[in-house]
């Protein structure tokens, strides 16, 4: 560090030429005893240790991270993970784009994060939410605006899952009933200082819902009995030492652990899975 570049400064009164050399004498790096460089170095490198184990398992999905693939004209999407119950994605419609009839194979869910769809007379804009049960029948969906979407529960992806939902289409009857909460619908309740959820459906044990977290907000450590997946919808959040951001996806495996969740900016996030329970004293 240079003194100089503190001293030569219009309000200058000679008392702080003095005294910058001494502060930055005190700035200078210090020299540790060898001991003590590797007892840091030991605990530093622990620590990572503890971090790697904790967080293994643990899959997040950058917002550019992955690749775009073409569905058609139009409409492309994004992979984020496919399980037993169908694929999470984020899909991509052009102004003017459209999906055909089709009817599902699993219980679909989805949140519309840019611009609009149109679901025949259903208008769905940012922040939206729709679940469509399996056997639920879909009319043309289209996008006046451009659109962009994150689905769950999607057979897009799986050539011979979607080639059954597009035939079951064009069997007569809408099947079960589709549930839509629109962004300002739905009561938020408090669960914890600074952070509230709004419940959108329950699949048996399994519950989706909107989290809201104050700046400053966090929740205790958990353990997960069931996979849970995240999508941040806006601000951010640590889960452990994982950093999430707007527009990324974060996938917890049953059995896998978060540390303390909690964010410095505030947060929105939709999270889908089983109620979590507390990690025990000392893990």
């Amino acid at each position: 560090m240079n003194p100089e570049q503190f001293s030569n400064t219009p309000e200058d009164d000679g008392d702080s030429r003095t005294l910058t050399p001494l502060i930055c004498e005190g700035l200078l790096p210090i020299e540790l005893p060898a001991r003590q460089r590797t007892d840091l170095r030991d605990r530093l490198l622990r620590r990572v240790g503890d971090s790697v184990r904790r967080h293994s398992g643990l899959l997040t999905v950058r917002t550019g991270d992955g690749i775009w693939r073409t569905v058609k004209a139009g409409v492309r999407t994004k992979p984020l993970w496919e399980g037993p119950q169908g694929a999470s994605l984020l899909i991509e419609l052009a102004p003017g784009a459209m999906l055909p009839v089709h009817r599902h194979c699993h219980l679909e869910e989805g949140i519309v994060l840019r611009g609009s769809l149109q679901l025949g007379a259903l208008n769905l804009g940012p922040g939206d939410y729709h679940v469509s049960p399996p056997g639920s029948r879909h009319a043309r969906i289209t996008s006046r605006t451009g659109a962009l979407a994150y689905l769950r529960g999607t057979s897009l992806g799986h050539t011979s899952s979607l080639f059954g939902e597009l035939l079951g289409g064009l069997i007569p009857g809408d099947g079960p009933a589709s549930h839509t909460v629109f962004a300002g619908e739905g009561d938020w309740h408090r669960i914890a200082r600074g952070v509230e959820q709004k419940i959108l459906w329950r699949d048996g044990d399994v519950i989706s819902r909107f989290f809201r977290l104050a700046a400053g907000a966090h929740l205790p450590a958990h353990v997960h009995h069931g996979e849970e997946e995240c999508i941040m919808l806006s601000g951010d959040a640590f889960f452990g030492d994982v950093l999430v951001q707007a527009g990324d996806f974060h996938l917890a495996p049953a059995g896998s652990e978060h540390g303390e969740v909690r964010s410095d900016h505030g947060a929105l996030a939709f999270i889908r899975g089983r109620e979590v329970q507390p990690c025990s004293p000392g893990r």
